[in-house]
């Protein structure tokens, strides 16, 4: 277990540079990154496919490996990935109000492991000529050794940014 942690720490990290968000606000108690992307789609499209993270997230950033265990299940109000003997519940679905804003809680990926929990929106509002604004903002608070910002603001930054390139991506182009 504390290989594969420190397997994906490397990862993130050394995926850091590929796609940055933006580290808005830190503090001993946690930190916020924001991200604002423009996809040159309409809204339904954007928020069909965000729903989706199964066809857009970064293999490498779930436990398993494959992104194709991964799902958001509205029954369960979870983004959840099916293990091979088991389920991870990444983070609970608290709201959504379709096609302008889905609101997530929970810890991403190694923050599990930590006493820190968060807070992921992603707000959608149309732009000009059918395009669509995404607005990322995720809020983690609590405790982890070594201090919450100093080690995971800048490695949660990395990942955050790669997968919202990669949603990007996948909906202009198909693929991620």
């Amino acid at each position: 277990m504390i290989r594969r942690l420190v397997l994906i720490a490397a990862a993130t990290l050394a995926m850091a540079g590929a796609a940055r968000a933006e580290v808005t606000d830190r503090s001993p108690a946690g930190f916020e990154i924001q991200r604002v992307l423009q996809i040159a789609a309409p809204r339904a499209k954007v928020w069909e496919a965000l729903l989706q993270p199964a066809r857009w997230w970064e293999p490498s950033h779930s436990w398993t490996g494959n992104a194709a265990n991964l799902s958001m299940d509205f029954e369960r109000e979870c983004f959840c990935e099916t293990l091979p003997k088991g389920r991870a519940r990444h983070m609970a679905i608290v709201y959504s109000d379709g096609e302008k804003a889905l609101r997530l809680f929970g810890g991403l990926g190694p923050l599990q492991f930590t006493g820190a929990s968060g807070h992921l929106r992603f707000d959608l509002a149309d732009v000009a000529a059918g395009g669509t604004r995404l607005t990322l903002t995720y809020s983690v608070g609590g405790y982890a050794k070594g201090g919450l910002a100093e080690a995971w603001a800048a490695p949660v930054d990395g990942v955050l940014g790669v997968q919202t390139e990669r949603l990007k991506r996948y909906v202009e182009t198909g693929t991620p």
